[in-house]
C-alpha cells in the first residue's frame, strides 16, 4: 500500500469513525438521558454535523465518504476509482465496529444500562415505527438516493466550492428527520454493521436490508447523476 493509500484509507477510517461514535453516540448516551435528552431531533443533528466536521477534517485527503454506499454510489458515476473501492470499503466497516465497540464500553460503565437496540436499524418489529419490510427498504432506497444525489451535484464542476460538507450535513440531518421512525436511519451500511454487531440477535439477521437497500440507492443516483452532471458535448 502506497504513502497516498495510506493516507486515503487513514482518513476514511477517522471520518467513519467519528460519524459512527459521534451519531450512535448522542442515540445510545444522550437522546434517552432523562434530565437532558436530546430526542431524535438532536441525533439527527450529530449525524449531520459529524459529517459535516469531517468532510471538513478530512474530505480533502480521501473524498469524504466515511460510508460503502457512498463509496460505491460514486463509483458507479465514476467519481471513485476502481482501486479505492475495496480497501474504503473494508476499512469503513472495521472503523464502524471499533466505534460501536468504544461506545458499548462507555455506556456499559453506567449502572443499570441496558443495551436494547444499541442504536441498530431494523424492521418490522425491529423498526422503532414497526413499518414494515416494504417501508422500509423503499425509504432506504429513496434516502439513500437523494443523499448521494445532492453529494455528486454539490461536489460537481460548477458547484459552490469549498461549500459541498454544509449541504452534505444538512442532507443527513434531514434524513434522519424523516426516517428514524422507520428504520433508525441507515443509508450507510458500515454504520448499519457496527452497533447490529453489538445489539446481537435479530438485527444481525436484519443486517442485509442495510447493505442491499442503500447500495441500490446509491448506484441508482451515481448512474443518474453521471449523465446529469455529464459536460454538454454541443449546444443547445
Amino acid at each position: 500500500m502506497g504513502a497516498d493509500t495510506g493516507r486515503r484509507v487513514a482518513a476514511e477510517f477517522f471520518g467513519t469513525f467519528w460519524l459512527v461514535f459521534g451519531g450512535c453516540g448522542a442515540a445510545v448516551l444522550a437522546a434517552g438521558f432523562p434530565a437532558l435528552g436530546i430526542g431524535f431531533l438532536g441525533v439527527a443533528l450529530a449525524f449531520g454535523l459529524t459529517v459535516l466536521t469531517m468532510a471538513y477534517a478530512v474530505g480533502h485527503v480521501s473524498g469524504g465518504h466515511f460510508n460503502p454506499a457512498v463509496t460505491i454510489g460514486l463509483w458507479a458515476a465514476g467519481r471513485c476509482a476502481n482501486s479505492q473501492v475495496i480497501p474504503y470499503v473494508i476499512v469503513q466497516v472495521v472503523a464502524a465496529i471499533a466505534a460501536a465497540a468504544v461506545l458499548w464500553f462507555i455506556a456499559s460503565g453506567h449502572a443499570g444500562w441496558t443495551a436494547g437496540g444499541f442504536a441498530s436499524n431494523g424492521f418490522d418489529d425491529l423498526s422503532p415505527g414497526k413499518y414494515s419490510l416494504a417501508s422500509c427498504f423503499v425509504c432506504e432506497v429513496v434516502m439513500t438516493f437523494f443523499f448521494l444525489f445532492i453529494i455528486i451535484g454539490t461536489t460537481s464542476k460548477g458547484a459552490a466550492v469549498g461549500f459541498a460538507g454544509i449541504p452534505i450535513g444538512l442532507a443527513l440531518t434531514l434524513i434522519h428527520l424523516v426516517s428514524i421512525p422507520v428504520t433508525n436511519t441507515s443509508v450507510n451500511p458500515a454504520r448499519s454493521t457496527g452497533p447490529a454487531l453489538f445489539a446481537g440477535g435479530e438485527y444481525i439477521s436484519q443486517l442485509w436490508l442495510f447493505w442491499l437497500a442503500p447500495i441500490i440507492g446509491a448506484v441508482i443516483a451515481g448512474l443518474l447523476t453521471r449523465w446529469l452532471h455529464e459536460p454538454a458535448s454541443g449546444g443547445a
